[in-house]
């Protein structure tokens, strides 16, 4: 039987209970590679489906200035989580930075070669005595010598030209004969759109083993941190819904932001979901350990770590 003598207890004692603050998810703080773009899908995905509030996260995204920054800063300590590249990472490592591969987002190379598909190159054969621009040096022409080797050629049988980071213009306005670091998901659509559709050539058919292209890296301290397996669950998740529900995935990830509701970025949606990582914690060691291989071949490593001080799997 309820005691009425009580109550003014009980009900005093439910107040203390409603008004105590809710409990804390945990931060963390993701630094992206560059502006928002389908790339980030299954952590734009993560976050607005709720799938990181209910793994217990408040997770910041923040887009950088510069996108040589990010990996810099986890290895500094200023943040917990950078979104990377394995090339990248590979190179990173070997010059000191204190850092280590945890998950993937996109599971496969973006990168590539690309031409006008009515221009004069028709084959990699095709850019004997031709322009070749580049944005980024040491990566990018390392990977376009490794392709053109794969059919007899050189970098000395082209004509490296440093366009920054207008490729597309620069081919289309026919300054260069070819460009190499295009994304295929985006500057291939960008052409398409602007009606001078490209001829992609990709390096993993053409010499160069395949990598993984988005990575995400910590501090190698942090490695043991609980927070980041929920991280890639929440993410692997997401990957799942977007894999599920392809359009009701795309209707969540452009009403993250106005700029993303385009028709360069719809047609990147659908071209990159093929591409994500359906198991982001998952580590090829094999894969790894190769491209490593190659990278020191090629001589832009001096030494390949062994492979547990820069890339895990999460337990």
């Amino acid at each position: 039987m309820l005691d009425l003598r009580r109550l003014p207890s009980v009900f005093a004692a439910a107040a203390v209970l409603l008004s105590a603050p809710a409990h804390a998810a945990d931060k963390l703080t993701v630094l992206l590679d560059w502006f928002l773009n389908p790339d980030h899908g299954p952590l734009v995905i993560a976050r607005d489906k709720g799938y990181l509030r209910e793994a217990d996260l408040d997770v910041t995204f923040v887009e950088p200035a510069d996108p040589n920054n990010p990996p810099k800063w986890v290895a500094a300590k200023q943040a917990e989580v950078a979104v990377s590249y394995q090339p990248q990472h590979h190179v990173q490592v070997s010059q000191g930075l204190p850092l280590v591969r945890f998950g993937t987002l996109v599971a496969t190379p973006l990168n590539s070669l690309v031409a006008l598909a009515d221009g004069p190159v028709r084959s990699l054969s095709d850019l004997k005595g031709r322009k070749v621009g580049y944005s980024v040096g040491g990566f990018e022409d390392m990977l376009l010598g490794a392709m053109l080797e794969s059919v007899g050629l050189s970098l000395k049988d082209v004509e490296l030209i440093n366009v920054n980071f207008s490729l597309s213009p620069s081919l289309v306005s026919r300054q260069v004969d070819a460009v190499v670091g295009a994304f295929r998901n985006f500057e291939l659509n960008q052409m398409a759109i602007a009606g001078r559709p490209g001829r992609a050539f990709f390096p993993e058919e053409h010499g160069v083993p395949a990598y993984d292209e988005l990575i995400l890296v910590t501090h190698r301290d942090l490695a043991g941190d609980p927070r980041l397996r929920r991280l890639v669950d929440a993410i692997e998740r997401a990957v799942r819904f977007i894999v599920n529900h392809p359009q009701e995935s795309w209707e969540t990830f452009r009403a993250a932001d106005r700029k993303l509701d385009d028709e360069l970025n719809r047609r990147a949606w659908l071209d990159t979901v093929p591409r994500f990582a359906l198991r982001p914690a998952a580590l090829d060691t094999r894969r790894y350990i190769r491209f490593a291989d190659f990278l020191k071949a090629r001589g832009l490593v001096a030494e390949v770590p062994p492979l547990e001080s820069y890339a895990i799997e999460l337990r």
